[in-house]
């Protein structure tokens, strides 16, 4: 019954008309959807892999629940995959084969279709200004968590958060409603980008970051775009792209630097430091941790860039994590200077800055001296399930050990 690994996998129509299946669809449930090909055509995870062209490994995580698909093209090869027929195409959210007859006869499930829609926009129409203040909210204390426990701890609350305002978006009708839901799915989806890169999620965190530039400019928020496209530079950084990344972040300070706000203008100076670092352009990077020194307003936070905390402690931060790769002597004393003045509620920001100061004393031929920062941001890695630190410090220990024999 299991068949060879390159047999086509075919389930019979009538499982597509359970009420089972059909909730699955509107769902998109894929471990559902793969369930129910393991159950009605004996496929394995070898045959499903195969015949969607996803690898096994992913396969398995999907129908754990540990993943998540959402690139439409990955929709697309499933359907394909597993020969799902036009009425369950569509249930999926996905256009039919058939566009002459994309249902057949099937009057019902038209007439259920418009139902759904005109519930759905319903729905979205109750959605007010005050409502829409309150899902921006919701996201702001997501941030806050987020700083805290790490993305691993919220991470159901960040798929619902983002899940229920991309569906109002999607429904809003009042253009003032429909703007306001798109700056808070611009910033919501942002935020999700962040944690895919400090997971090393980063096909995920390129997705997103895309949806929250697009989102950006549909509320025409020029503060959202810059931040959300620089924010977008540290995917090509990861990914072992510097050079792109710099110029990234060059094009965006030079598109919207005089239309933001100053503590945003200060975060995309120094983000172009780093990225000026990782390519290893000292001279572009201290003009620009230069400029963001010159352009840091007064005060930690500006109220309307919930998503920048920026203050001269986080930039002293920022400066040694640029300046450590050049060997600087000052670094040391920004990087304590920067830890003593952390308040102890941005975990993932001290496990950086913990790596940082681990860096330059070993480069300063202080081993034992980096040993405890090590450990210590280890410690923090660990609960908020950081892979990108993890990566870092692993690299550093290594390095420290050697330093020590």
């Amino acid at each position: 019954m299991h068949g060879n690994a390159f047999e086509p996998i075919q389930l019979p129509e009538w499982v597509w008309d359970r009420d089972e299946s059909r909730e699955i669809l509107k769902k998109r449930d894929m471990a559902g959807v793969f369930n129910l090909a393991v159950k009605y055509a004996g496929a394995s995870q070898i045959r499903l892999s195969a015949a969607t062209g996803i690898a096994q490994g992913r396969i398995s995580q999907l129908m754990r629940g540990q993943r998540q698909v959402t690139d439409l093209e990955v929709y697309e090869r499933i359907a394909a995959g597993l020969g799902l027929p036009d009425h369950a195409r569509m249930l999926l959210g996905l256009a039919p084969l058939d566009i002459a007859s994309p249902t057949g006869n099937r009057g019902d499930e038209h007439q259920e279709q418009t139902e759904e829609l005109t519930a759905r926009i319903e729905a979205a129409a109750a959605i007010d200004a005050a409502m829409a203040m309150i899902l921006s909210t919701d996201t702001n204390n997501l941030r806050l968590l987020d700083r805290r426990l790490g993305s691993a701890a919220i991470a159901d609350k960040m798929r619902a958060q983002i899940s229920q305002i991309e569906r109002a978006h999607h429904h809003a009708i009042r253009p003032g409603i429909r703007a306001k839901l798109a700056h808070v799915l611009s910033e919501t989806a942002a935020l999700a980008g962040w944690q895919a890169i400090d997971t090393c999620a980063l096909k995920d965190a390129w997705d997103y970051h895309e949806r929250a530039i697009a989102a950006a400019r549909e509320a025409e928020d020029p503060a959202l775009l810059a931040y959300a496209c620089g924010q977008q530079a540290y995917v090509l950084v990861d990914l072992g792209r510097p050079a792109e990344a710099t110029e990234l972040l060059q094009h965006t300070r030079a598109s919207y630097d005089r239309r933001v706000p100053g503590h945003l203008r200060t975060w995309l100076a120094a983000a172009e430091a780093e990225a000026a670092a990782m390519l290893g352009d000292e001279t572009t990077c201290r003009t620009a941790l230069d400029q963001a020194a010159a352009l840091l307003p007064e005060g930690d936070a500006d109220p309307t860039l919930p998503y920048v905390s920026l203050n001269r402690h986080h930039l002293a931060r920022w400066r040694g994590n640029c300046l450590v790769r050049f060997g600087d002597p000052e670094t040391i004393e920004d990087l304590r200077s920067a830890l003593a003045g952390m308040d102890g509620t941005y975990n993932r920001a001290e496990a950086g800055l913990r790596c940082d100061l681990a860096h330059a004393l070993l480069a300063m031929g202080q081993p034992d001296a980096a040993q405890p920062h090590l450990y210590r941001a280890e410690q923090l890695a660990t609960m908020i399930g950081s892979r990108r630190h993890a990566r870092r410090i692993a690299e550093l220990t290594r390095a420290a050990t050697r330093a020590a024999r």
